[in-house]
């Protein structure tokens, strides 16, 4: 694969609030910067608080069909058609936003997958057939915003140093795991009332918001498909050769891959998760704790590793993250296997665990961005982003029949396979992965 352009030459042209020499450097106090810098705080704060559903949906959606159906595989179906409808649509609109720009596709996806949820959770309560249920999932996952793409893609105008990229791509992962933590945490306290509809009630109140914010910014309203090629030191309008169009290539097909096979794993791991909260802890309240734990882990390993530039290349540590991993699903099955747990064993298993989530979803996203060409890069990561939700929906069905039919710890264990078969993937791939820019002292690119 040929090696692209990772900077933009210094003559591109840009707003003057984008502050294009901005540099993060290394360390934690390269994350107080990011905050600092306006141009790329105020879309991520805004894409944080919209985020927070990433986890509060499909948990939540959980949680309410199963109480109000009792049955974990009717849960688990509709839970899986919104991750499903969620794999579709957002890389159509990834591919939309490419072509007329960000803030055109995500404020109706926004406005609308946040109606349909709150119709969802109004629909659940009553005795309307399961496959309602499912329409209506579909159709939130299909309208939900394409908000992560969307970021990480404004990355490149906001920020053009790939260094400074790095920096943001780790409080971007981090700032995911962050929403597993909280999400969960507010979905369990939004329960303590036992009105059946709150919590996927606000829920799609923090979609619509986040959603609304983020497309205020002045990033959302630049990023147009001239502006996005611009900032890879490409101008349409200049008639010079750029980078190919194609994401059909080694290095971005190997991403989609193992980020498919991960995400079986999380989607057993998140269902098996809410099902341990119910059947060996006593109740669905003690969810929040469980996620808190793993997410946490991720959230430090996500921080330590985006502080500084390590010596290793991604593409060789992806597969070594993924087998340490998938060995600590494995002991947390054997031990759910072996009878009654309590919480102060799993929850140190679980956070160990975490450790591995956040820096290889880092390296995926940091993979893309060398391998995807400028003008499709929101499309890139939309399938990104799509990779992971059909992939959590096939694990979430597929946790439903196991939890029902064999058991927690089986449960557990097909999330194991499923991480270990990623890191059998990654390491086959290994060569397809794009190589880490070798940048001289003068900045300029091997």
């Amino acid at each position: 694969m040929r090696a692209r352009q990772d900077t933009p030459p210094d003559t591109a042209e840009t707003d003057a609030a984008d502050t294009p020499g901005v540099q993060l450097g290394t360390g934690l106090r390269s994350y107080g910067r990011l905050l600092a810098h306006g141009p790329a705080s105020r879309p991520f704060i805004s894409a944080a608080l919209a985020r927070l559903t990433l986890a509060m949906i499909p948990l939540g959606i959980l949680i309410l069909v199963e109480q109000e159906r009792d049955s974990y595989v009717i849960a688990g179906v509709v839970s899986g058609a919104y991750a499903l409808g969620a794999a579709v649509g957002t890389p159509v609109w990834g591919r939309l936003m490419d072509r007329v720009g960000q803030v055109p596709v995500l404020l109706p996806t926004t406005l609308t997958s946040a109606a349909l949820l709150g119709t969802l959770a109004f629909v659940a309560t009553t005795t309307a057939p399961s496959f309602v249920l499912i329409a209506l999932a579909i159709g939130v996952g299909l309208g939900y915003p394409a908000i992560s793409p969307a970021l990480r893609s404004s990355f490149r105008i906001v920020l053009p140093d790939p260094e400074s990229r790095r920096v943001a791509f780790a409080l971007d992962a981090t700032s995911v795991e962050l929403a597993f933590v909280c999400g969960p945490l507010l979905l369990s306290v939004l329960l303590l009332p036992g009105i059946a509809v709150l919590p996927l009630a606000v829920t799609a109140g923090l979609l619509a918001a986040g959603g609304v914010g983020y497309c205020a910014t002045g990033v959302a309203r630049r990023a147009t498909p001239a502006r996005q090629q611009q900032a890879s030191g490409h101008s349409p309008a200049s008639g010079a050769a750029g980078p190919s169009t194609s994401l059909i290539s080694a290095g971005v097909i190997a991403v989609l891959a193992v980020m498919l096979m991960i995400s079986i794993g999380f989607g057993q791991l998140d269902t098996s998760m809410a099902a341990t909260a119910d059947l060996a802890l006593g109740g669905t309240a003690q969810v929040g704790i469980l996620f808190a734990a793993i997410a946490g882990g991720s959230t430090v390993g996500g921080l330590a590793y985006g502080a500084r530039s390590w010596p290793f290349e991604e593409r060789h540590a992806v597969p070594v993250l993924l087998a340490l991993f998938g060995t600590c699903l494995a002991v947390l099955a054997l031990l759910l296997a072996g009878g009654d747990v309590s919480l102060l064993v799993l929850l140190p298993i679980l956070f160990l665990t975490g450790l591995t989530i956040a820096p290889t979803l880092i390296m995926q996203q940091a993979l893309l961005d060398r391998a995807a060409p400028a003008n499709r890069l929101n499309e890139a990561q939309a399938f990104l982003s799509a990779s992971s939700t059909t992939g959590v929906a096939v694990g979430t069905a597929i946790a439903g029949v196991v939890i029902d039919g064999a058991g927690l710890s089986w449960s557990f264990g097909g999330a194991a396979l499923g991480v270990l078969l990623a890191a059998v993937v990654a390491l086959v791939h290994v060569g397809g992965f794009p190589r880490r820019a070798r940048r001289a002292r003068a900045g300029v690119n091997a």
